[in-house]
């Protein structure tokens, strides 16, 4: 069957044979395989098409399942709002405003503050960038204190790699 026969097929009803046209408007299986004129059409065909129908839906359901995300369970960059990578190494944690930031949109602040003979500030927040870990750490349970999640969970894994685990 060759790609115009098969096209050919998808203007017709599946059932009576009727060509779709302007006054005739075919609906679609839920498949996407065949189409109708209409319900009588559709439950008189039914019997010849319901295994290949099945079949093809469930296929359909597993391409929308199984697909790729759009974006990763971290989220999207606040700045640029691409997917942040799952590679925690490739993001930044700013302490001020507990915004994870990826690498470009922090690597292109840094450079424009270079440039521009600026301060160094949160890309997003524009709060001065902790100059020590004391400082980050501090900035940290300010945000806990604000029942920040992303705040609490940075300083559970800071427990876990000193060993408090109380």
């Amino acid at each position: 069957m060759s790609g115009v026969e098969e096209s050919d097929d998808m203007m017709r009803c599946a059932s009576c044979g009727i060509a779709g046209v302007d006054d005739i408007k075919l609906k679609k299986c839920a498949c996407n395989l065949v189409r109708y004129c209409g319900v009588k059409c559709q439950k008189d065909h039914r019997p010849q098409h319901k295994k290949e129908c099945k079949k093809r839906a469930a296929e359909l359901r597993d391409e929308i399942l199984f697909k790729q995300p759009e974006s990763t369970h971290r989220g999207d960059c606040p700045i640029c709002c691409l997917p942040l990578s799952i590679d925690p190494d490739k993001s930044t944690l700013m302490s001020c405003c507990c915004k994870l930031i990826c690498d470009g949109c922090d690597c292109a602040n840094v450079r424009r503050e270079v440039r521009e003979k600026l301060d160094r500030k949160c890309p997003f927040c524009r709060h001065p960038v902790p100059n020590s870990e004391e400082e980050f750490k501090r900035n940290i349970l300010r945000r806990i204190k604000a029942n920040d999640p992303v705040a609490i969970r940075q300083m559970g894994g800071y427990c876990n790699q000193e060993g408090d685990y109380d």
